[in-house]
């Protein structure tokens, strides 16, 4: 995956060195020519000086070919005209924005921008959407070590028995929808077609979990 990181603070340096860890390719835009001295040491992570919302430095940075667009600068402002701009003109199939004033949130919304509002787990959760975009987090708990993910059964689960899919520690199923219905599966409670389920996941076991349900899911 290609990713262009727009603000080079703490979030955005953590965030680039995680990815990069994971072997994507990572551009990371700062307007401060020093801020580069900060990233972390990896020929997968490249800076270019510029304002994230300026048509040269995203071009120069490789805008037209990014799988994912990051806007983490400390200003709600600029981070909305960035994702807008990476969203509306130059397509990108991934746009996220942090927002520190959770009450501007329903603005980037509106836009079809998923944001993440505070500090103490904008890193770990920018990796979940990025990543693991098909799961859908619904509720993290402490600082997003524990979330609540709602995904729909691949049909090559069906018949099995849904209890198959707890990893002690690490994943639970804790409900599951069935035509409409909510219940709360059994021992021996087996998947069936369109079942919605919700999982008690680890942060660090969501590879694990893609991994159950990945085969149908493209990933």
């Amino acid at each position: 995956m290609k990713v262009i990181i727009v603000g080079c603070g703490q979030v955005g340096r953590a965030l680039a060195g995680l990815l990069a860890a994971e072997g994507h390719d990572v551009r990371v835009v700062d307007r401060r020519r020093g801020a580069a001295r900060r990233l972390p040491e990896s020929p997968r992570v490249r800076f270019h000086e510029g304002n994230g919302f300026s048509r040269a430095a995203l071009g120069a940075a490789g805008i037209g070919t990014a799988d994912a667009f990051v806007a983490v600068t400390s200003r709600d402002s600029g981070n909305l005209v960035c994702a807008r701009t990476a969203r509306e003109t130059y397509r990108v199939p991934i746009v996220l924005a942090r927002v520190e004033d959770p009450r501007r949130a329903d603005l980037f919304h509106e836009l079809g921008i998923p944001t993440v509002a505070g500090v103490r787990w904008t890193v770990h959760r920018f990796h979940q959407l990025l990543l693991h975009r098909h799961l859908t987090p619904e509720r993290g708990f402490g600082n997003g070590e524990t979330l609540l993910v709602r995904a729909e059964l691949p049909g090559y689960l069906t018949g099995r028995r849904l209890t198959a899919f707890d990893v002690d520690g690490e994943i639970r199923v804790v409900e599951v929808t069935r035509a409409g219905r909510s219940l709360i599966p059994a021992h021996g409670t087996a998947a069936q077609p369109g079942d919605v389920v919700t999982f008690a996941v680890a942060a660090t076991a969501l590879n694990r979990l893609s991994g159950f349900l990945g085969k149908e899911l493209g990933t």
